[in-house]
């Protein structure tokens, strides 16, 4: 990633921050490689009013126009792919080969997504109670939408809101992580550029960096804004839903996804699933694999298993080395909640079976260890909040009953996975348990961009739907339009 300072982009145009810059620096190297701008509320409320004066001419365009632009920020996504994927490596911390390019890829995929769902928006000709009277219903944009993403997936969690909303004729206004503001404003200095060329109006895309109590909270609590897309913790999200009130909101926040192992499981495809919803991004996604319910008659060869292939399989360091499968963890905080989670786990009496420690002799401290522990009980915080970490953690079960009565057992409810060679005993799985997404013999990680993805409803794990047209449904509405009937 090139070294500089990155700023903020408001109304087609890069500013500085008033407040001091702050120092970006890689989780793997230890090193600063960039300097990135902290906005103010001020400067987060002045891109916000730009937003809306942007929006009126954005959505006045037709929905082949905004496609066309669409279509032509994907290709210019995919004309930076290396430069993108690599600052994803130096900024995030995920590992280039097996991880950073996937992302980019997707990241493309949720640009040309948009555009083709663009085209496909439609109304409807309802009936009048009148003969004399016609009726149309059309769908638009709502205007301004705050977008509020996670530093995990820098790059695919803001793009999951930003694109559909963009496609659909609205304006925006993004808040990034702190912790990976660098490559997301290289994203944005790519999109701009983009933006720039297509013609489209300065000020539909904005970009405000600061922390979230500053400038998250400036960007979704005001006034002009109409939809706010928030990505990130459950503590974060319910302080956004509150500050946010009266607004359309998308909240996709953090789960306790169990992966449930039966007794008829084929346990090499459980194992290479335990695997990626474990280590993947290592284990730093709402997605992972949080409490591994086992029944009694494999747990033990389960285990086995899972350890050996840990051991041989899962490759931690240099994330830009195209030997490493797992990267470092992306910030102290989460660092020290995997340690404390751990320490709790084998406190109690959890068997830690592989890693349990962050790697010495690493250039930061935050290589935490591919993780597996034996024993965990459900009074454990391990198996009760969200770790964040890369750590398999076993809780025995004896039937699907109490499988399921785990799984519902937390406030929690985003994912879950079952095991077992019986689909009706998983189909049956999937509909008790409380979850917005459920796969049969599948990792929790495992998820299609297109397809509705949140949180359970009366769950602490978000409201509405990211993926595919989810997004551009919640953040357009329907206008109803009256007119007199044709004469004959």
């Amino acid at each position: 990633m090139p070294e500089g300072s990155y700023g903020l982009y408001i109304a087609g145009k890069w500013v500085k921050g008033v407040a001091p810059e702050l120092a970006a620096v890689s989780p793997s190297s230890g090193r600063t490689f960039a300097a990135t701008s902290v906005a103010d509320a001020a400067q987060a409320g002045l891109a916000v009013e730009a937003a809306a004066s942007a929006w009126p001419a954005w959505a006045s365009a037709s929905a082949f126009e905004r496609a066309d632009t669409c279509s032509a920020l994907a290709a210019a996504i995919l004309s930076r792919r290396e430069d993108l994927a690599r600052a994803l490596t130096e900024d995030q911390g995920k590992p280039l080969l097996t991880e950073a390019y996937d992302e980019v890829d997707e990241l493309a995929v949720y640009f040309a997504m948009a555009a083709e769902d663009a085209k496909r928006s439609q109304g409807t000709i309802p009936s009048s109670v009148s003969s004399a009277r016609r009726v149309l219903t059309m769908r638009v944009p709502l205007g301004v939408i705050a977008v509020v993403s996670p530093w995990n997936w820098p790059y695919t969690m803001g793009a999951e809101v930003l694109a559909p909303a963009l496609a659909a004729g609205n304006a925006v206004v993004w808040v990034p992580a702190p912790t990976t503001t660098a490559c997301s404003a290289l994203l944005v200095e790519v999109l701009a550029e983009a933006l720039s060329a297509s013609g489209a109006p300065a000020g539909i895309l904005n970009f405000v960096s600061g922390p979230g109590a500053v400038v998250g909270d400036a960007v979704v609590s005001h006034p002009l804004v109409a939809g706010v897309g928030f990505v990130g913790s459950v503590a974060t999200g319910s302080l956004v839903a509150s500050r946010a009130s009266g607004k359309t909101q998308i909240l996709e926040l953090g789960g306790n996804g169990p992966m449930v192992v039966m007794d008829d499981a084929d346990l090499a495809l459980a194992t290479d699933a335990a695997l990626e919803a474990a280590y993947l991004c290592a284990g730093q996604s709402c997605t992972a694999g949080e409490r591994f319910l086992v029944h009694s008659a494999v747990r033990a060869e389960f285990v086995e298993r899972v350890v050996e292939a840990t051991a041989a399989r899962v490759r931690l360091g240099d994330p830009f080395d195209p030997e490493t499968t797992m990267g470092p963890l992306n910030n102290e905080a989460t660092a020290a909640k995997f340690d404390q989670h751990v320490g709790d786990a084998v406190s109690r009496g959890a068997k830690l079976c592989i890693g349990g420690s962050r790697e010495s002799g690493r250039p930061t401290t935050l290589y935490a260890e591919a993780t597996v522990i034996d024993g965990v009980t459900r009074e454990m915080v391990i198996a009760r909040e969200e770790t964040f970490g890369p750590v398999v953690p076993v809780l025995e079960v004896a039937s699907m009953e109490e499988a399921i009565a785990l799984t519902n057992s937390t406030p929690f409810g985003l994912t879950a996975a079952v095991f077992t060679a019986d689909l009706e005993r998983g189909l049956a799985f999937a509909e008790a348990v409380r979850a917005g997404w459920v796969n049969i013999n599948a990792s929790t990680n495992l998820w299609e961009s297109h397809l509705p993805f949140g949180g359970r409803s009366g769950s602490v794990s978000g409201r509405g739907r990211v993926g595919g047209r989810s997004v551009m449904d919640t953040f357009t509405e329907p206008k109803t339009v009256v007119f007199p009937a044709p004469r004959s």
